[in-house]
């Protein structure tokens, strides 16, 4: 089975909500288990406010002597495995990117966002290099701002896909996505009579699904 990992060496940076957004989305149509590997466990707390879709089965870890061991048992039970990590570097996040089919790296539009991007993905290769393994790594943007970017956001981006896998998808700044952490559930359990853009945040997720699974297989024509 497949495990995703999100991770990222500075907080903030939309990690448990791009977990959240793809970890719903994909739970639409396959079995999804997600692990919360941040102590702060954020995406745990989550799931208990609200209904969860019914493929979806959420967790919270153990900790770096238990990881190995809920990963592989979550892929008996799930299509695919999310496992959101804490935001700095640690042996629990070794030990999962060392398992990991891809690494999801979030990254806000401001430079020291992308400086610690970066550094996550050096990490990851060097967790790659000691593995003698290929693990796919890629930028997400997240909190963007769905109108014209300004020219050091614009520079930022170009200089991020010249050092690495950027994904074409954003997501951007929504009402719908911060209302998740407060609701529960996924973006199609909420009730668009409170809350604004949610068709718009539901397209949004879909075609960042989409681009994920495309990378994981290869195709990206």
């Amino acid at each position: 089975m497949t495990c995703i990992a999100f991770a990222s060496s500075k907080g903030g940076v939309g990690k448990t909500t791009s977990a959240i957004v793809l970890g719903t989305e994909f739970a639409e149509e396959i079995k999804v288990w997600m692990i919360d590997a941040d102590p702060a466990a954020r995406l745990y707390k989550w799931s208990s406010i609200g209904p969860l879709p019914k493929n979806l089965t959420v967790t919270k870890s153990g900790g770096e002597r238990k990881i190995l061991e809920e990963i592989n048992d979550a892929k008996k039970n799930a299509d695919i495995v999310l496992v959101d990590l804490e935001g700095s570097a640690s042996r629990t996040a070794s030990f999962v990117m060392g398992e990991s089919d891809l690494v999801i790296v979030p990254s806000g539009e401001e430079q020291q966002d992308a400086d610690e991007a970066l550094e996550t993905i050096s990490e990851v290769a060097l967790e790659a290099s000691s593995r003698r393994k290929n693990i796919p790594t890629a930028v997400l943007f997240c909190r963007t701002n769905a109108a014209v970017k300004s020219r050091l956001e614009k520079h930022i981006h170009a200089e991020m896909i010249k050092a690495t896998t950027v994904f074409t998808t954003e997501l951007h700044r929504r009402t719908a996505y911060s209302a998740l952490h407060n609701s529960g559930g996924g973006l199609r359990q909420l009730d668009r009579s409170e809350f604004s853009g949610v068709d718009k945040a539901i397209d949004n997720a879909l075609t960042l699904s989409n681009e994920v699974i495309k990378l994981m297989t290869g195709d990206l024509s």
